[in-house]
């Protein structure tokens, strides 16, 4: 699912009060923080995650969580990213078309 420019406007504004849900750390991306990723991503949809290092690292950490997790990247500011992730059984958010 590829969201469109007016959705990631849509989403980016219900992202505007959220805090990070998810931090990566020193150890960067592990089993235990991608199943973490998953199940905040399955309970609330829209999440905000924490990134550590640098900019070549942030950006090597963005693909490999968004391979893992199967979540759309919403928005990137610094070392803070949003994800979504419709939940197939029970969606929250309905999103304009």
């Amino acid at each position: 699912m590829s969201l469109n420019p007016n959705q990631k406007r849509y989403l980016r504004g219900l992202a505007h009060p959220l805090h990070p849900l998810v931090q990566v750390g020193q150890r960067g991306i592990s089993d235990a923080l991608l199943a973490e990723l998953d199940l905040a991503l399955t309970h609330h949809e829209l999440v905000k995650v924490r990134l550590a290092g640098d900019r070549d690292q942030r950006q090597d950490q963005i693909a490999a969580i968004l391979a893992a997790s199967r979540a759309e990247l919403v928005q990137a500011i610094g070392g803070i990213i949003c994800l979504y992730r419709r939940n197939p059984d029970q969606p929250a958010i309905s999103l304009p078309k």
